[in-house]
């Protein structure tokens, strides 16, 4: 890099100088100081399986967030979204089916059901009017009379008007009028709406350019890799169904969960199946929510069996973190059951098949004895603050100055290529623009990449190296 004079001969662009860096303007969303409006109130959504709950809750948000299938028990965990209605906003609890007479998962899944009930602000009780009231219903509708709580009678299912007719018979239920709706086709959702608004406590209206909430976690991995396990260790408590049978989890789980006085947005997942094109129903729904989740965190814990070799899942689902360019920590679970021997051979499959990822950070834990979770969450600061790192103009070209003097590009076609000047475009990655007056190989590309990286951390992240040659001008 030779100063401005050589960027302008014969090119067709000039040197940025140091005020055109990208300013800060962007990030005022996230670093305004206004106050927290506190926790938004709680909808739960609970009914018996199949009545439809996850449509209306995918009605509600406005979006098919929600698995859907027409079979029971594809929800199982407690599903959070947030809705927003009339200008107020409120967390929308989706549940897996309840039904008090049920036994294993089933059992499990409905205890998860009656905990999102207790926990809520009010309790939206979705019933299938063309079948009318079932014990199931009955059931559930006792226990939520002696819970106290406002409850809104949703009478789903109700396509025209002969069947709203019908809804009558749902009064038996003790729980006020049923509202009669149609989630597949959002008739009277409006309605249901206004009704848990008049039934919600005060929430915060919706508000432009407030701060950035906790920091997104997803946690990836092939199935029953300890993904859930592995949340509800770190929130101590069970909040997410764990089973031995591998797919337990199908929808994406948030959960806000408070570590050293700090509070996490932990996104429990789908396992990561090894061919999506061969996957059904709400597998293959589930799969694509897991993708969906990946997009809108900010981190990716990948959790590999650590007792089992690496697979091409493994590495499959690495690499899917690298092109969301997403901030990364490998967790090696099951570290309990590793011995010296397997331990050997581990570190000799990282060194062989990892290769390319060297900056991702490793740790080793057990979710379920507890071993090093402790690790996790500075493992995930410093991923983070790597992710968001900015080199100033200044301080990378003086940096990419030394190293080109000390390393010169090779040679390609007889010339030699020279970085002219260099820029970090943005963050989250971290990206740097390399302006040259030739094609620089991949390998110094990566040699750059590898310095940048001893020179100024980035830990955890990946970074972007890209070029932009400079044209000749046409005589």
């Amino acid at each position: 890099m030779t100063g401005e004079e050589e960027t302008m001969d014969d090119g067709v662009w000039t040197e940025l100088p140091d005020e055109a860096e990208p300013s800060d303007d962007a990030d005022l969303l996230e670093t305004d100081d206004e106050p927290d409006t506190g926790p938004l109130p709680v909808v739960a959504v609970v009914g018996r399986p199949n009545v439809g709950k996850s449509t209306l809750v995918n009605r509600i948000i406005g979006r098919r967030e929600a698995v859907v299938e027409d079979v029971p028990g594809v929800t199982r965990d407690r599903v959070t979204y947030e809705g927003n209605w009339r200008g107020r906003r409120f967390t929308l609890v989706d549940t897996g089916g309840w039904d008090p007479d049920a036994t294993g998962m089933a059992q499990r899944i409905a205890a998860q059901a009656q905990i999102a009930a207790e926990l809520a602000d009010v309790v939206v009780f979705v019933v299938d009017a063309t079948v009318g009231v079932t014990d199931s219903d009955e059931a559930v509708g006792s226990v939520l009379r002696r819970a106290g709580k406002p409850v809104i009678l949703a009478a789903n299912k109700v396509d025209n008007q002969q069947l709203e007719l019908e809804t009558a018979g749902l009064w038996s239920l003790g729980l006020g009028e049923p509202l009669p709706v149609s989630a597949l086709h959002g008739r009277s959702s409006g309605d249901l709406l206004d009704a848990v608004l008049e039934a919600l406590p005060e929430a915060p209206a919706v508000r432009f350019g407030e701060r950035r909430g906790p920091r997104r976690i997803a946690l990836l991995g092939k199935p029953n890799v300890g993904k859930s396990s592995l949340l509800n260790r770190v929130a101590g408590e069970e909040r997410v169904l764990v089973d031995p049978v591998a797919g337990t989890t199908r929808d994406p789980v948030d959960e806000l969960v408070t570590l050293g006085g700090k509070t996490y947005r932990f996104i429990d997942t789908a396992g990561i199946r090894r061919r999506d094109r061969e996957l059904k129903g709400a597998d293959f729904y589930a799969a694509m929510r897991t993708r969906a989740a990946l997009e809108r965190a900010e981190v990716a814990v990948v959790l590999i069996d650590a007792s089992d070799v690496l697979t091409e899942q493994d590495l499959r689902i690495i690499s899917l973190v690298i092109e969301s360019g997403r901030a990364m920590v490998v967790a090696f679970n099951k570290w309990d059951l590793v011995d010296e021997d397997r331990r050997y051979y581990l570190e000799k499959e990282i060194e062989r098949q990892l290769v390319r990822t060297p900056w991702a950070l490793r740790v080793n834990i057990s979710a379920k004895t507890g071993r090093h979770v402790e690790r996790l969450v500075p493992a995930i600061e410093r991923a983070l603050d790597s992710w968001g790192t900015r080199v100033s103009t200044g301080r990378l070209n003086q940096f990419l100055t030394e190293l080109v003097q000390a390393t010169p590009p090779p040679v390609r076609s007889g010339k030699q290529p020279k970085i002219l000047f260099a820029t970090q475009p943005s963050v989250e990655p971290p990206k740097f623009v390399l302006f040259t007056s030739g094609f620089l190989e991949e390998t110094y590309r990566r040699f750059i990449e590898r310095r940048l990286r001893e020179e100024f951390g980035f830990a955890g992240s990946p970074v972007e190296v890209a070029m932009k040659i400079r044209e000749k001008r046409k005589k």
